[in-house]
């Protein structure tokens, strides 16, 4: 093998990577550019109202159930790896405490989130895994038809909806329980708010 053939070899993955990125839809990025700020958003502590604090999770899990049902919608395989993913995410993070340190704030009527750098790795992941899924079925179609791989697939995106389920089954039991309190009347709907409280 020449040294120019070797080179051609070389050089060959990032030319067809740049291709890729080239071919990709402009909305991709903004979707991309959307995730970033949303998920820096959760980085900091903030006073949140109920409905701000529980629409996102439950947002992020549709757009992980679509993702799937968009390629494997006519895979039972994949609709079932994906119900197991979800079970398996949401007993592991229920165990784990992994959105643990939501609390009410009765002074503020509002749920009082304390801010993670989860979010923001689950909205990246949750976007390369897309990415990926749609750049390999783009190349090789027939994967829409590979049991394994849509088993594999339905498995990730199950995994990621339920952690957002269970993020936003998190909030409802604090909500829940500031309700038997008596706590949660006059709550704010749709409102969010940071602050020093938020942050403290």
């Amino acid at each position: 093998m020449s040294v120019i053939e070797a080179f051609i070899d070389a050089t060959e993955p990032i030319a067809m990577f740049l291709s890729i990125l080239q071919q990709t839809p402009h909305w991709v990025w903004g979707l991309l550019a959307v995730l970033i700020v949303a998920g820096m958003k959760q980085t900091e502590a903030r006073l949140r109202s109920v409905r701000s604090a529980t629409l996102l999770p439950f947002v992020m899990t549709g757009l992980s159930f679509y993702g799937l049902a968009s390629v494997f919608l006519h895979e039972p395989v994949a609709l079932a790896a994906w119900v197991l993913g979800v079970a398996a995410a949401l007993a592991l993070c229920n165990a784990l405490g992994v959105w643990r340190g939501v609390e009410w704030s009765t002074a503020d009527r509002s749920l009082l989130v304390p801010g993670s750098w989860l979010p923001l790795s689950l909205f990246m992941t949750l976007f390369v895994l897309k990415f990926g899924v749609g750049v390999a079925v783009a190349q090789t179609p027939a994967l829409t038809l590979d049991t394994h791989f849509a088993a594999l697939v339905g498995l990730g995106y199950g995994g990621f909806s339920g952690a957002f389920a269970a993020r936003g089954l998190a909030m409802w039991r604090v909500i829940r329980q500031a309700a038997r309190r008596g706590e949660l009347r006059g709550a704010p709907l749709n409102e969010a708010r940071g602050g020093a409280r938020g942050k403290a």
